[in-house]
């Protein structure tokens, strides 16, 4: 069988075939009993276009060459950290203290809370205290917790289309119901429609800023007015509506661009971030959750985040990793080698005529597909050995994702083929 036709029949098994047959079952009485539970088997039934389609793209290269599969599904940094980080992780290693990987708090070290405290008073005027600050497993795991200690089952938290995908799981983790409002066709907010959709149900709204898939960063006049109309809401319902905002990507901005501080806007706030993507440790799984120094029952919410850490099995973010980021809460890694990426990708994929917002931020592109069925889509950029995300994975058919996290020797060999790809489609 010939490697398109191997890519196409996984791409259609993930269509369907029927999941269920993939699952263990036991005999017991008689009957059968899957041998997970019945909503974990539900969750698999539901195709992750993402990960199957970058493993499918990796076996592909491994067979036939690096430079002949462009494989632009997963956004996994494709920069080092920073020099100061192997300054760091060099001093620690060569001059251990004593019980340095032992417990600690569970909200982690004071010292790392202290530094990112004082970089977050400084950019935003705020009066943070560590008391602000829980270190967690990434910005996955600050998500988590945090949900975990927000929401009452059946309470609503509203994402915006396009999103993440995982804040579905995310959100249904704790019995919340995820509710979705679309943005408006430049991916911004859409605030009437926001407006039209908080009711007495709402707990909390996440934004993510620069955004994962479309790269738009939502400007400080949005935010501001978007804090007036959750201040409006909280009145109206008399109850407390979040603002969470996901920002793993708030320093990987282009073009002198800034990401603009939801805590000036809004008092009933967090901020989730991580290190994956500011300095690269993606595997490293360091973050923290921030909450709005004036936010309301902030002690009552710190020990909630502290118990939720524990009681989700994180304990607390890792050891070492906290005492390394405590000094390199001013560092980046270079994003330099993403911009030209983004404007080699971007201008030749507008060139050929195809439909892009250009990203402000981040390392992925959101074109419209040029076929209205973005499956259907994928399946024929194939044909030139493109391997891209369906829209339909973050909940915005009709559109498809690629990250130029890749390296610049993947872009640039992609080009000719998006060229024969936009020929075949006559898009001009």
């Amino acid at each position: 069988m010939g490697r398109k036709n191997r890519l196409l029949n996984v791409i259609n098994n993930i269509l369907v075939r029927p999941r269920y047959e993939q699952f263990n079952y036991v005999e017991k009485k008689g009957e059968k009993m899957m041998s997970i539970s019945q909503k974990i088997t539900e969750d698999l039934s539901k195709p992750s276009w993402l990960r199957k389609l970058f493993e499918e793209g990796e076996r592909l290269k491994s067979i036939y060459g690096e430079d002949k599969v462009y494989n632009f599904t997963i956004g996994n940094p494709g920069v080092e950290p920073p020099a100061a980080f192997h300054e760091e992780l060099k001093r620690i290693a060569l001059n251990p203290t004593p019980g340095m990987h032992r417990y600690m708090s569970n909200a982690g070290y004071l010292e790392t809370r202290e530094a990112i405290a004082q970089v977050l008073q400084e950019n935003c005027g705020l009066d943070f205290s560590p008391n602000h600050i829980v270190m967690s497993c990434g910005a996955g795991g600050g998500l988590n917790i945090l949900l975990k200690t927000i929401l009452n089952p059946g309470e609503e938290v509203i994402v915006l289309v396009p999103y993440f995908p995982l804040y579905r799981a995310y959100i249904d983790n704790y019995g919340g119901v995820i509710k979705k409002v679309k943005t408006n066709a430049d991916f911004q907010l859409n605030l009437e429609l926001l407006a039209e959709n908080i009711t007495a149900k709402t707990k909390a709204i996440i934004i993510n800023s620069p955004n994962n898939p479309t790269g738009v960063i939502y400007p400080e006049k949005s935010i501001k007015e978007l804090g007036q109309l959750l201040r409006a809401k909280e009145e109206e319902f008399n109850n407390t509506i979040y603002l969470i905002s996901d920002e793993p990507y708030s320093k990987l901005v282009f073009d002198g661009l800034t990401v603009p501080s939801i805590f000036k806007h809004v008092r009933n706030s967090f901020v989730v971030t991580s290190h994956s993507k500011d300095l690269a440790l993606p595997g490293e799984r360091i973050g923290y959750v921030a909450m709005h120094p004036e936010i309301k029952d902030a002690d009552l919410i710190f020990k909630g985040l502290n118990f939720c850490n524990r009681a989700l099995g994180f304990v607390n973010a890792p050891a070492l990793m906290q005492r390394l980021v405590t000094n390199l809460q001013r560092e980046e890694a270079d994003i330099e080698g993403y911009l030209e990426k983004r404007n080699m990708l971007y201008n030749h994929l507008t060139s050929l005529g195809f439909d892009v917002v250009k990203p402000a931020g981040t390392f992925y592109l959101f074109p419209r597909s040029p076929m209205p069925d973005d499956i259907e889509f994928i399946k024929f950029a194939l044909k030139y050995n493109i391997v891209v995300v369906p829209g339909i994975d973050f909940d915005m058919p009709g559109y498809f994702r690629l990250s130029f996290s890749v390296s610049l020797d993947t872009v640039m060999n992609s080009l000719p083929a998006f060229t024969k790809l936009a020929q075949d489609l006559r898009l001009k």
